[in-house]
């Protein structure tokens, strides 16, 4: 399910699309240079905006204590380290495979298990943030001793354990199965290539059952409770507008990150139904599970939050401020 729908991704990524390759029965239509190199640009200045926006948040974070000593803005920032791992990854990816069709098995296998990685750690944080805002409004008497930093931090200790388990066990699996023959191979840097097992397929199949389940659960449950409390508690008609609409953003984040399940079906059968089209299908498809889900998180929690928007904007003024003539203790007094 998802680490097989990360490898159709992923091959599409690997592969050297500037040439005609053959996917079971449909030929891959030859692309010119001005498509490639409109959509490498494309890919690197997505990359390069958000990344200076993740790294500036992070800088924010880093320099207020009173950030990195709230649950909340811990969970957000691992969001934010997470998010730009995976799109830097997700983007190198998408560059060198017009320079490199085949990589050694090893630098594949690092590069999958990161991805799978990433991506499977997007919907647990997410769920470990909705557990959070839960105890934070409907269990306020409690939230000082339950959402302590140690706490988060076992928490997101937790989250790293659940998301790396199945690529561990995946490599464990082929490291007891195959000759060490195979791990001197050059490959397409695929994951049903990487990990030919069938075992593994099963085994990942019943965890995406169980992790899909688990974390549509835990945000159904805890958001229908947050809306509840608030609509009980509020005595204007703005906050519960408010609340909603940051329930309606997190639904659409959890619904993006959660495309990677459905996405194989679906795009197999707009590609039997516009064969034509596969390449420019598949980088549609690489747009919005990959790349569209990476805006959502600055938009929630760095725009919409007031605290840290009040010193994210002072931050990202100041940085301005450097690129004017003035005296540097006047600057330095204004970014304080």
């Amino acid at each position: 399910m998802m680490n097989s729908t990360f490898s159709m991704h992923l091959a599409l990524l690997m592969s050297n699309s500037s040439s005609i390759q053959i996917e079971g029965s449909v030929a891959l239509p030859k692309e010119s240079f001005s498509s490639v190199l409109t959509k490498n640009i494309m890919a690197i200045m997505v990359w390069l905006v958000l990344s200076i926006i993740n790294s500036s948040m992070v800088h924010t974070f880093l320099q207020h204590s009173l950030f990195y000593e709230n649950s909340r803005y811990i969970m957000f920032i691992c969001m934010v380290v997470n998010d730009a791992l995976q799109l830097t990854l997700v983007t190198s990816l998408y560059v060198i495979s017009y320079i490199f069709r085949k990589i050694h098995l090893s630098i594949c296998c690092l590069l999958v298990m990161t991805a799978v990685f990433t991506t499977r750690s997007t919907p647990l944080i997410l769920a470990g943030m909705a557990v959070e805002r839960f105890i934070s409004i409907c269990f306020p008497l409690h939230f000082s001793y339950m959402c302590t930093v140690p706490h988060t931090l076992l928490l997101i200790g937790v989250i790293l354990i659940l998301a790396a388990t199945p690529p561990i066990t995946d490599l464990l699996i082929i490291v007891i199965k195959e000759p060490p023959s195979f791990f001197h191979s050059v490959i397409s840097c695929d994951h049903s290539l990487l990990f030919p097992d069938s075992s593994i397929y099963y085994k990942n199949c019943v965890f995406d059952g169980l992790y899909l389940s688990f974390v549509a659960l835990i945000l159904l449950y805890t958001y229908c409770k947050i809306m509840l409390t608030a609509q009980a508690a509020s005595t204007s008609l703005a906050s519960v507008k408010r609340a909603r609409n940051t329930v309606l953003l997190h639904g659409v984040q959890l619904l993006l990150c959660m495309l990677a399940f459905v996405v194989p079906s679906l795009q197999a059968a707009l590609i039997s139904l516009f064969p034509q089209l596969i390449i420019e299908i598949r980088y549609v498809f690489f747009l919005v599970v990959y790349i569209i889900p990476r805006f959502m998180s600055p938009v929630i929690y760095g725009f919409r939050d007031e605290l840290f928007r009040k010193y994210w904007f002072r931050y990202l003024s100041c940085q301005s401020l450097k690129i004017i003539t003035v005296r540097p203790g006047t600057l330095k007094e204004a970014c304080r």
